[in-house]
């Protein structure tokens, strides 16, 4: 791979919907557990339940805020070289990973991180999802193409 290779990236519905299906009911069940125990003798329980479902309600709107790419942090086109990587984000900043970068891939093989170092020094850590690609290909060829980083 001498030259970059783009790749565009979309909404992951599929994603969202599993994302949906997953936290919806965990957040509901801590909210109502906790006001089950409000009334109860358990007061320090209630408190823990309550920061539960606060906790995971803000990572799951997270998660899905950018799977839907909503987040002016989100990436919507990444650059793959040998030297480095170039994301584009929502919001229009060019964010480049030149230093200290790494592949994580999943054994499912649905998703994967990458972590780096900016040009000005700061870390930046990203995760991509299979649905966010244009199709099974274009993910292969990521993957194979961020292989060099491993």
């Amino acid at each position: 791979m001498a030259k970059s290779e783009s790749f565009e990236l979309g909404q992951d519905q599929k994603g969202i919907m599993w994302d949906l299906l997953m936290y919806l009911p965990t957040v509901s069940g801590l909210g109502v557990g906790a006001a089950i125990f409000w009334h109860g003798d358990s007061q320090g329980l209630t408190y823990l339940l309550f920061f539960l479902a606060c906790f995971f309600f803000y990572q799951g709107m997270h998660r899905i805020l950018g799977r839907l790419m909503w987040l002016p942090s989100s990436p919507v086109a990444l650059d793959v070289s040998k030297q480095r990587v170039q994301l584009k984000l929502k919001s229009g900043e060019v964010i480049e990973l030149v230093k200290d970068l790494r592949y994580f891939s999943d054994y499912a093989g649905k998703s994967f991180g990458l972590t780096g170092m900016d040009m000005t020094g700061a870390k930046r850590q990203y995760v991509f999802h299979k649905g966010q690609f244009s199709d099974v290909s274009a993910y292969e060829r990521v993957g194979s193409a961020l292989k060099v980083f491993a």
